[in-house]
């Protein structure tokens, strides 16, 4: 496909989080002009967000896109012809605590942002990242992106409507919006309230003797794990196409948690099973197993496909953590 689209300026929501850092690296690499979104995180104190904002690669604006005037003052003013919306609370045990929050930091800022494009800038593009929590559990075939939705918690909710949001712009305004639906994806940016990170973690912790166990919840869940680095190449490619469309990001494999736990622990030469305890106050409701995806549609149609499944993900961040612990020895 030739693709005349040539962009300019890109806007980045949650600059500061794992996918933020990736996606600005790569699109800096591609000579975008990156603008990062921060509701006031002091960027320069983040080492590798400082690194970029020092070479005047990354500008960074503070901005609380749960206020509209504000939201619709940013798009105004950069005219950008991108905008990756990576914002918002993204932890299923925390919008269990505070759904109201989570519901305005990914429901409101969606909006705004769509609105904003609507009558300030309706060239732009927006990417908004959703999350494969729509679709629920015990889904009997793959889910594509027409699959019906049945989310289970708070946060899964908040990303449905966010998901039904960008549709109905996408229709009724002739916006150019659409949403990656992302499955699980990791890297060593990962913070340690994401059970993947917590496991890396405990296993090089226990293996440097600097912990005796690692208290972990439901083994048997199934996730699909991905290299967040490959993501935003996705990302990107789903804004540089002729037309919009919603695609599935994902590896397309599943694995038990249980195998996650047992390869990062081998990684390290231990034995899972003597390290790992089951902890209930672990478990939450409706944690099912998530779907398998089906990902012919984003290998056909966007010609995307992950190379690096869990083995490799779980090699990576253990090599990654281990370098960092001997650093800091």
């Amino acid at each position: 496909m030739i693709n005349e689209f040539t962009p300019r300026v890109a806007i980045i929501t949650g600059v500061t989080g794992q996918d933020g850092y990736y996606l600005a690296t790569h699109l800096i690499e591609q000579g975008y002009q990156v603008i990062g979104t921060s509701r006031g995180q002091t960027c320069d104190k983040i080492p590798r967000l400082k690194n970029l904002i020092d070479r005047k690669l990354l500008f960074v604006e503070t901005i609380n896109l749960e206020d509209a005037n504000a939201v619709g003052a940013i798009i105004d003013k950069h005219q950008p012809s991108m905008i990756y919306h990576l914002a918002g609370q993204s932890s299923v045990g925390i919008s269990i605590q505070d759904p109201s929050g989570t519901f305005s930091s990914v429901v409101n800022t969606t909006y705004h942002l769509l609105e904003a494009i609507r009558q300030k800038s309706p060239a732009s593009r927006i990417f908004v990242a959703g999350s494969s929590e729509i679709f629920g559990v015990n889904q009997k075939q793959p889910v594509t992106c027409t699959t019906p939705l049945n989310p289970q918690n708070p946060y899964a909710m908040a990303k449905a409507v966010a998901f039904n949001l960008v549709r109905e712009f996408r229709r009724s305004h002739g916006i150019y919006a659409c949403t990656g639906v992302l499955f699980s994806h990791e890297s060593p940016l990962r913070s340690e309230h994401f059970v993947s990170q917590k496991i890396i973690s405990g296993a090089c912790a226990i293996a440097g003797g600097r912990q005796k166990k690692l208290h972990l919840g439901n083994l048997s869940l199934q996730r699909d794990w991905g290299w967040a680095p490959e993501y935003v190449e996705a990302m990107e490619k789903m804004l540089t196409r002729n037309d919009p469309s919603d695609f599935i990001i994902a590896t397309g494999q599943m694995n038990q948690l249980e195998d996650f736990v047992a390869q990062a622990f081998s990684e390290v030469d231990l034995d899972w099973k003597k390290c790992v305890v089951i902890d209930k106050q672990f478990f939450r409701p409706n944690e099912g197993s998530h779907p398998s995806a089906d990902m012919a549609h984003t290998t056909q149609h966007l010609g995307w496909t992950a190379t690096t499944t869990m083995n490799g993900v779980v090699q990576k961040m253990v090599d990654a953590c281990q370098n960092h612990m001997s650093e800091c020895e």
